[in-house]
């Protein structure tokens, strides 16, 4: 599984949208880094053909390697899925150390812009279902679960990840629906970090940039993603650029952090007033 420090050696890792793009690339490391992994997705295979996911599914590259996985489909909309998830995590591993809410969509992604007044309500419903239900429902479950298990040696009870988007922060033009949503995950995860610091759960977000995910290749037109590059001044990031942050939130030199909201966005709020 190449090098490992350990970091997160014997914690027991659950993360959503696992198949593709970040989420596989964030199951992948914490893979290495010792983690147990609950990977959860609607179907184990990528949803997109994409050159970096042709390989085994995640759970079965893990397992491949050297690491402990399985897979767990899931609806993240479905109260009844997610509580199952961790339930699953339970029975395989004894016990629910992290929770990256990692799942997500962008409906307006490559189609004609439009206004509020031109979003239907089902898109808007759907991005609100899938980017802001499943986190509520992930923070729900986890703390539920967290909240029964003695404190972990560095002291701390567990660890929830959401991901958020520079869009969870400032405004974009014509995507009103993707935009509320992760506006709603930002306040959601530092209400969570709130309630919950006393109990030692620790609860923060990243906030990526424009990066090269499946659904980002597939949707962006190429005279778009020249604009959206001349946008972050250290260019488009990889799933890869996201692994840095999600390690470290939830590891033990994490212990003085929670209710962050993280960017790592090639700098692109770097000249946002």
């Amino acid at each position: 599984m190449g090098a490992t420090d350990d970091r997160l050696k014997g914690k027991v890792c659950i993360v959503t949208g696992s198949s593709s793009g970040i989420g596989r690339a964030i199951s992948l490391a914490y893979a290495r880094q010792g983690g147990l992994l609950v990977c959860s997705d609607l179907q184990p295979e990528a949803r997109v053909d994409v050159s970096t996911e042709r390989e085994a599914n995640t759970d079965s590259l893990i397992v491949q390697t050297g690491g402990r996985a399985v897979f767990v489909r899931a609806d993240v909309r479905s109260a009844v899925d997610m509580e199952a998830l961790v339930q699953k995590a339970v029975e395989e591993y004894g016990r629910l150390d992290v929770f990256v809410n990692n799942a997500g969509v962008s409906l307006e992604a490559g189609r004609p812009l439009v206004r509020i007044h031109e979003t239907s309500e089902e898109v808007f419903d759907t991005t609100m279902a899938i980017n802001t239900k499943s986190v509520f429902l992930g923070c729900k479950y986890a703390t539920a679960q967290m909240l029964k298990q003695d404190l972990l040696p560095s002291g701390d009870r567990g660890w929830i990840v959401n991901m958020c988007s520079i869009y969870g922060l400032t405004g974009g033009y014509c995507m009103p629906a993707y935009n509320a949503s992760k506006g709603a995950v930002a306040l959601l995860t530092k209400q969570v970090a709130l309630d919950y610091a006393a109990s030692r759960i620790h609860c923060s977000a990243i906030c990526p940039g424009y990066t090269d995910t499946a659904i980002f290749v597939n949707t962006v037109k190429s005279a778009n993603r020249e604009r959206l590059e001349g946008n972050h001044p250290l260019g488009i990031g990889k799933p890869s650029d996201i692994v840095g942050a999600a390690l470290f939130l939830v590891s033990d030199e994490a212990r003085w952090v929670t209710g962050t909201l993280l960017n790592v966005d090639g700098g692109w709020l770097a000249g946002k007033k």
